[in-house]
């Protein structure tokens, strides 16, 4: 929210100095995001107000003009200029009597200007100095809005408000600070100049001055002669009013309308559309101007005699044109604003172009209307479609300021376009805004505040945001839950009741009204104090002691931890299942009523989706990534109830070199990572957690929905682990990760869990002589490297200290469909040195074993 601090000062005496204030505004809450400064460097000497008075025609070009502005010096300057908007006036002077007045922003000669014809980001300053511009000299310069650094508008000068005092310094007369308030969802309260006001005055004492709730209609007919309004959906529309005002002139705004709304971030488009944007400013109500002889055309058309205004939601598939000319297709979920003949609006969103205000506008209908916060949103999400006036609906409008702005908005239209304000207000009002009271005691804000502070002090804070306090010696016996939810009371103390101010629809129970007393006190004057009971005794967290074990493993592997979104769409699903080829049945998903995209609508189901998501992003950026995440995944069909089960898990991703490119050559490094490199860091993971290499199996499964040939699922003891593999190229290929090799694993976190853990003794250390040899035995290709490993640790006894696999050998000398796997394997005894003879016969009964176990034979 951008507040001019002219704008505010005519709302609110307002004697600090800006600084000052904004530091009592954040300490109140309202944080101060910037001091944005408008003229500050606009030299008082040289830029000045002026008065056009003559305009004569230029003697050697017709696009050109002379100007002479009195500027408040000895003698009016004449200047050149092409402005378009001075043509019209070509041959008028004040003398004459026929040249209006014409205020205007004169630069002399020496003025720093910006360089309004620059192409350059932004555009540089530069000197104003005298010229002849065929062949007329020029002192000055008359400047538009460009020049003066205000915004990009350059077809004319800014003509200024007729009031305004020839030979004052622009900086003084056109200069200001915005203050940008950044502003939580429930402060939307101050989404207006007046909310704004209201803390100011609060918060400094000084007195408000909120515009008079007046106007002037005229005439002997009524609002309801002319139209009607229905409402069918009142949950989530609880009241709509409209106004009249004909015979107006569409045309521009007057100057100082125009200035601040470009100060408060918005463009002037023209009278009818600046007043509504202006009244939503300054009172923070959204307004929407219908052109009424289209609504009543298209009446007509319909077989009626006037317009009938009717707020319903939209039937799927109903589509219209907003006004920024684009066609938008409704769901029934979203609000309308339609007539006899079709949508008309997007309640709360945007209008339609068949009915906008145009410069051939003659009648003007006003709506002014509250929606329903949630129900906006949610229209404005899925039309991706977001502006001022869903910003404010979808945090909260008051029921009570409809007829209020609107009055003040058909009033301005009267002034400012010349129109006539038809009495009466047509208003469906069925919902009416309720009055809250909430309930409090001395004793419960000092004990969430902290501090010393009594109740005429409570009741004062309140009182300063207008809310209704009185004191009672007892609660009401029709008190709701809400109202006192939480509160404390010391015996039989006095309780205040107070009475929230119409526009404040944040106050529900008696926490709000002690965050209103320390906002007045100031955050800043609420002291530090210790708690007053005891702390509950700690206990251990053996699911969050074992992820933090787990990340320390993974991060010395190698692993960037990462933290994913876990919201995602059913299509990344889809993606990851791509393999399946379409067989594979519909995932249920827990779907998000209030997603904040498309793209993060339902809770994910697997953290691989998150790890793809995460490499497609990043991979456009590197070669080469590895990386971890610990998070939850969410499956509804396995849940109890409305929740669903959150189960904990681990994704490990991995993509590119295996190693980090450096100077020196590394030519296994530059191999990219595999299956292996994952099944490597699962190992090390088991064997880390303190879990024997011996409970760790890996069960092939090729050609899954995710994974092609090389996948495993991985099992410690008889729980399943999760499963790892290199990506199906078909999942490749829906991600868009063309030929690029993945390796992924998804485990969980469950079976990694002990309530206690133990140190491992270190095992016993020979002190006899180990002996090492190396048995080679041909197998069948179906044969795993595990299985033969397992078959020699069995047969092998206490006497086999280790085996361990070094080569793999396909070739000429093996039968097709068969491999060679070599094994060095180590005998040692704890008790004694081993003999050739006992040496030989555990030999031969390892490779009896082996060749009973896996039908494979010793290679010679």
């Amino acid at each position: 929210m951008l507040v001019p601090i002219s704008w505010l000062k005519e709302l609110v005496d307002l004697n600090l100095p800006v600084d000052d204030l904004a530091e009592r505004l954040t300490l109140a809450g309202l944080e101060v995001a910037s001091l944005q400064k408008v003229g500050d460097w606009w030299d008082a000497q040289t830029i000045l107000v002026g008065q056009v008075i003559a305009v004569h025609p230029h003697p050697n070009a017709d696009r050109l003009v002379l100007v002479d502005v009195d500027f408040g010096g000895d003698a009016p300057q004449q200047v050149v200029t092409g402005a378009p908007n001075l043509f019209q006036f070509k041959g008028q002077s004040v003398d004459a009597g026929d040249l209006p007045i014409l205020k205007v922003a004169f630069a002399r000669s020496g003025a720093v200007l910006v360089d309004a014809y620059s192409e350059e980001t932004p555009r540089p300053k530069k000197e104003l100095k005298p010229a002849k511009i065929r062949g007329v000299r020029s002192e000055g310069m008359v400047c538009s809005e460009r020049e003066l650094g205000l915004s990009e508008e350059h077809e004319g000068i800014m003509l200024l408000p007729e009031n305004a005092p020839i030979g004052t310094p622009l900086r003084d007369y056109l200069g200001d600070t915005m203050v940008e308030i950044e502003l939580t969802p429930d402060m939307a309260r101050c989404l207006s100049m007046a909310g704004v006001a209201r803390e100011v005055a609060a918060l400094t004492g000084g007195a408000l001055h909120l515009p008079a709730d007046a106007w002037q209609p005229e005439g002997d007919d009524s609002a309801a002669d002319y139209v009607e309004v229905a409402i069918e959906n009142p949950e989530v529309c609880a009241r709509y009013t409209a106004i009249l005002i004909r015979d107006v002139t569409v045309g521009p705004s007057p100057a100082w309308l125009q200035d601040r709304l470009r100060k408060a971030g918005m463009r002037p488009i023209s009278n009818i559309v600046d007043i509504t944007n202006y009244v939503m400013l300054e009172l923070g109500q959204p307004l929407h101007a219908f052109d009424y002889d289209l609504l009543l055309a298209r009446a007509k058309t319909s077989g009626h005699a006037i317009p009938k205004i009717i707020v319903r939601t939209a039937t799927p598939g109903e589509e219209m044109i907003t006004i920024d000319h684009v066609k938008r297709t409704l769901d029934d979920s979203m609000l309308l604003i339609t007539d006899t003949a079709g949508p008309i609006a997007i309640a709360g969103v945007m209008g339609g172009a068949d009915t906008e205000v145009y410069e051939g506008t003659r009648n003007v209908l006003l709506e002014s209307a509250t929606f329903e916060g949630i129900n906006n949103r949610r229209t404005s999400q899925k039309l991706k479609l977001h502006s001022e006036a869903s910003h404010r609906f979808t945090r909260g409008v008051p029921a009570t300021l409809n007829d209020i702005a609107a009055r003040r908005a058909a009033d301005f239209m009267r002034q400012l376009a010349g129109g006539r304000i038809v009495p009466g207000i047509v208003d469906a009002y069925p919902l009416p805004q309720p009055e809250v009271t909430v309930y409090t005691t001395e004793s419960e804000v000092r004990r969430q505040l902290g501090m010393e502070i009594n109740r005429t002090q409570i009741a004062h804070s309140l009182q300063r945001l207008d809310f209704g306090v009185t004191e009672r010696s007892d609660l009401p016996t029709d008190v709701s839950a809400t109202a006192v939810f939480g509160l404390h009371r010391a015996g039989d103390e006095p309780v205040l009741a107070a009475t929230a101010p119409w526009h404040r629809l944040d106050i529900a129970v008696p926490a709000d009204l002690t965050e209103e007393v320390a906002r007045m006190v100031g955050y800043d004057k609420v002291g530090v104090t210790l708690l007053d009971t005891a702390l509950p005794p700690q206990r251990r967290n053996f699911v969050l002691e074992t992820e933090e074990q787990i990340r320390d493993i993974l991060i010395g592997c190698g692993l960037m931890d990462t933290l994913n979104y876990t919201l995602t769409s059913p299509e990344n699903h889809d993606k990851l299942r791509a393999a399946a080829l379409g067989n594979a049945p519909k995932l249920p998903f827990v779907e998000l009523e209030n997603p904040p995209s498309v793209e993060r609508r339902v809770m994910r189901r697997s953290l691989l989706v998150s790890a793809l998501e995460n490499l497609v992003y990043n991979s456009r950026f590197s070669n080469r990534l590895a990386f971890f995440e610990i998070g939850r995944v969410y499956r509804p069909e396995e849940g109890q109830g409305l929740l669903p089960k959150e189960d904990r898990r681990i994704s490990i991703a991995v993509s590119g070199p295996r190693r980090p490119t450096n100077i020196h050559e590394d030519t296994a490094g530059v191999e990219p990572f595999d299956f292996f490199d994952i099944k490597g860091i699962i190992e090390t993971l088991v064997r880390r957690m303190g879990y024997a290499e011996a409970n760790l199996r890996f069960v092939a499964q090729p050609d899954t929905e995710t994974f092609g040939p090389r996948c495993a699922e991985v099992w410690l003891g008889e729980e399943r682990l999760g499963i790892l593999g290199e990506l199906h190229p078909r999942v490749r290929d829906a991600f868009g990760l063309g030929d690029r090799r993945v390796a992924l694993a998804e485990l969980h976190v469950t079976p990694f869990i002990r309530r206690g853990w133990q140190v491992e003794p270190l095992p016993p250390i020979s002190v006899y002589q180990p002996v090492v040899e190396d048995l080679a035995f041909a197998v069948a290709e179906d044969v795993t490297v595990r299985r033969v490993q397992d078959s020699i640790k069995t047969h092998g006894g206490d006497l086999l200290a280790d085996v361990e696999l070094f080569d793999i050998y396909r070739g000429s000398a093996i039968p097709v469909g068969h491999k060679s796997l070599a094994f060095r394997v180590t005998y040692q005894s704890l008790t004694h040195g081993l003999g050739e003879k006992e040496i030989n016969h555990l030999r031969e009964t390892i490779i009896a074993g082996v060749e009973a176990d896996t039908g494979g034979a010793l290679r010679g």
